[in-house]
């Protein structure tokens, strides 16, 4: 099983200062490399369709209406799951997690591998990568160590990547940003994303 993880939202708690209320974290999950790549060439095939150089990252922020709608019909014929875990910020009484992003970001990755029901068994994660190096290696320890017992393996190797070489990341991204979209609901075009994916939806959990 290969896993592909980006988030969509920030971990600032300033709202007064335009901090998102909700932040999002989502996993794709693609049963065998076989099927990864035939994903990753039709978004690479979509990007030339649209027109758009090589080095163009898909990303739901900055997005048109067009662009995000016809990545998500592109990706829809495969064989993929979501799970993705929506924090409602608003909620958020620990003083750690509200002051350090980083603990912020590492405990909710955690959690949503954590609490996968049995999907996420043995896999190939692949996280967006970001921070800087110090924090990337104690980020990946502390997940080997939280995950992973003599009784379950989550994980069977993780790695930071680089979103704007992998496309399944930026799948990741286009689909962390339609779920936070539909959550907030503020604006008319959420319900339209939303559609396309839903049927990929295996867990959707609210954190409280």
């Amino acid at each position: 099983m290969l896993v592909f993880i980006d988030d969509s939202g920030d971990p600032s708690f300033a709202f007064d200062k335009g901090a998102t209320r909700f932040f999002v974290i989502c996993c794709i999950l693609i049963e065998d490399e076989l099927e990864a790549e035939k994903i990753a060439v039709a978004i690479k095939e979509l990007r030339r369709k649209l027109k758009f150089s090589d080095k163009v990252e898909f990303k739901f922020n900055g997005s048109s209406f067009k662009t995000r709608l016809s990545f998500l019909k592109t990706i829809k014929p495969y064989s993929y799951k979501i799970r993705a875990l929506v924090v409602d910020k608003k909620k958020i009484i620990s003083t750690q997690l509200r002051k350090e992003k980083q603990s912020f970001y590492s405990y909710f990755i955690k959690m949503v591998l954590q609490h996968n029901s049995g999907a996420i068994l043995d896999a190939k994660i692949r996280i967006d990568g970001s921070g800087d190096r110090i924090f990337r290696k104690k980020f990946l320890t502390y997940l080997r160590k939280q995950l992973n017992s003599k009784q379950r393996k989550v994980i069977k190797n993780v790695r930071l990547v680089d979103s704007k070489i992998n496309v399944l990341i930026q799948m990741a991204d286009m689909i962390a940003g339609t779920i936070r979209r539909y959550k907030e609901k503020e604006k008319a075009d959420a319900t339209k994303y939303w559609d396309e994916i839903n049927s990929k939806i295996q867990d959707c959990w609210i954190f409280k």
